[in-house]
């Protein structure tokens, strides 16, 4: 996507950018569409480790999201690079670990950007979200339940500023 000012950055990150963040920036990137704010947003995914690096998401969480109408067949594992930091609004990890090696490597005057994605979901009740690289079709619909959550209620608070 095109980076632009104009528009309010949205990076979601994980360990390798294949499983939960880019199905975050696929299911965040079609609420907002369907919302009508599409040219809104400059969204985008990337993962804390180069493990995939032009890679497409697995399998499992293309076909998983494929079946709720989200399309991830055009994103590409990548690993956060330090324009990031610059260029997005909010950087939203999706679990501590991840949160806290964004926070160790961001500029100073960019931490405040940084934080955990559920953050936004309103559920006090959990904090991270699950990685379902190592187990079965189930843990790949429940990454789904909980970042649609998060990406409605994500957008809501966003859509103030706007």
């Amino acid at each position: 996507m095109v980076e632009s000012k104009d528009k309010t950055g949205v990076l979601f990150v994980c360990m390798g950018n294949i499983c939960r963040s880019p199905t975050a920036e696929g299911a965040f990137r079609k609420v907002v569409e369907d919302s009508g704010f599409g040219a809104s947003f400059d969204i985008d995914s990337a993962g804390t480790h180069a493990y995939h690096v032009n890679e497409p998401p697995d399998r499992r969480a293309r076909a998983a999201a494929l079946r709720r109408g989200i399309i991830l067949d055009d994103i590409r594992a990548r690993r956060i690079a330090e324009r990031d930091f610059e260029r997005f609004d909010y950087i939203l990890a999706m679990d501590n670990d991840n949160l806290l090696a964004l926070q160790e490597w961001s500029p100073e005057d960019h931490v405040s950007k940084i934080s955990l994605f559920l953050e936004y979901s309103g559920s006090a009740a959990r904090k991270d979200v699950p990685d379902p690289y190592y187990g079965g079709a189930a843990g790949f619909e429940r990454v789904l339940d909980l970042v649609e959550e998060a990406s409605e209620a994500l957008l809501s608070r966003l859509k103030s500023q706007l």
